[in-house]
């Protein structure tokens, strides 16, 4: 029995004919039954040519997702045959470390909704897709055959989640309770709350960046704002830095950098303070060689751009601002909404305010265990340069 169909509009986005994985309800002729919620559904355009086989949602604004450009059905084998070819794409050389990476990238692994992390022998799962929630069991089957951890963590207490219709869920595949501990990350131990912390417990896109900023640190004085869990910041006390102050408007972020610092054996001090505030304020005898920026996502929705766009701009021009001649700016975003070009202009007309020479020492990107698809711009979030400020 062939499955379900849709068929887009004429007048159907670009984008959906271009190789983007998602179809919004407003581009389909007509959204099939609520039965077909969850299942494999395949997709023409107007002319009736085969778009691909995808997972369907009438509760979602994208009703389809797909997920193979050829005729299958999103079933366990499927899940399980595209898991193992998500690890085996990690396993390559230079890809991730083995003891913390991210294993499963959503439509970027043919499995749209599903995101796994890996810290050690331990996996936290989400599922963000009606598909993927009804095939949960079944994920957590095969990357128990697969990987054989210790423990599976299912973090499904996304907000996004509601979107699909989904309810909040957070268990073990055990069952009992997962303490937090330390984990080895990068060379440094943080305490980690993989059950009950932020995300899936720890920002694994920018392990690369807090080794890559570290190279600049040395004898210099380094302000690392944002700093959450204190990543930038302890690295660059491990690298030699003169002095080290991280920044961030959470206590319990703030308490927790502490903590690490202490564990790792690193001279670093945190403050719990507005970092705007901080860095409008005067204060001659606070100058540094060495900021990093790595703010939270300011534009959430495609709403929320051109006031995320005001705050990105003023951000790099009270860090330029602060930066002794010669000094190293990392700046960094995490809106998909924010693409390369825009970013790139947000920098230069901090640059112009600032009057400050500005030159790109490097280009920054979220790393290959986070692959980017090229006809999805929404895969692509994290972008950044290190830069030189004369």
């Amino acid at each position: 029995m062939n499955p379900p169909s849709l068929r887009l509009k004429h007048n159907a986005a670009a984008r959906a004919l271009h190789g983007h994985p998602w179809i919004f309800g407003n581009e389909v002729e007509a959204v099939l039954p609520p039965e077909c919620d969850g299942t494999t559904v395949e997709c023409r355009d107007a002319r009736g040519r085969f778009m691909g086989s995808g997972i369907y949602n009438s509760r979602s604004q994208i009703v389809w997702r797909r997920f193979t450009r050829d005729h299958a059905a999103f079933d366990a084998a499927f899940v399980r045959a595209a898991l193992q070819r998500a690890i085996a794409r990690r396993n390559e050389p230079n890809v991730a470390p083995v003891n913390a990476r991210r294993l499963v990238w959503s439509e970027s692994d043919d499995l749209p909704g599903l995101v796994v992390d890996q810290f050690g022998d331990v996996l936290v799962v989400q599922t963000q897709t009606l598909a993927l929630e009804r095939l949960l069991e079944a994920v957590l089957a095969a990357l128990s055959e697969l990987l054989a951890p210790a423990e599976i963590i299912v973090r499904n207490d996304a907000p996004v989640r509601r979107l699909e219709g989904l309810p909040s869920e957070v268990r073990t595949l055990s069952g009992r309770p997962y303490e937090p501990r330390w984990v080895s990350i990068g060379g440094l131990d943080y305490w980690l709350d993989l059950q009950g912390g932020q995300k899936t417990g720890f920002y694994l896109d920018q392990t690369r960046e807090h080794a890559k900023v570290a190279r600049y640190a040395a004898w210099r004085r380094v302000l690392d704002c944002f700093c959450n869990q204190g990543s930038f910041a302890l690295h660059a006390a491990k690298a030699g830095a003169t002095r080290v102050l991280g920044l961030d408007s959470s206590e319990e972020a703030v308490v927790q950098a502490r903590r690490n610092a202490e564990r790792n054996g690193v001279a670093a001090e945190f403050t719990v303070v507005n970092v705007f505030d901080h860095l409008a304020a005067r204060d001659e005898d606070e100058a540094w060689d060495l900021i990093v920026l790595d703010p939270p996502p300011f534009a959430r929705s495609k709403s929320a751009l051109e006031n995320a766009l005001r705050g990105y701009k003023e951000i790099n021009l009270r860090a330029m601002k602060r930066l002794t001649p010669g000094g190293v700016l990392a700046t960094y975003s995490c809106s998909h909404h924010v693409t390369a070009e825009v970013f790139r202009e947000v920098v230069a007309e901090a640059a112009h305010d600032a009057k400050r020479k500005v030159q790109v020492l490097e280009f920054c990107h979220q790393p290959p265990d986070h692959p980017v698809l090229v006809t999805m711009p929404e895969s692509e979030y994290l972008r950044g340069y290190i830069l030189r400020v004369d």
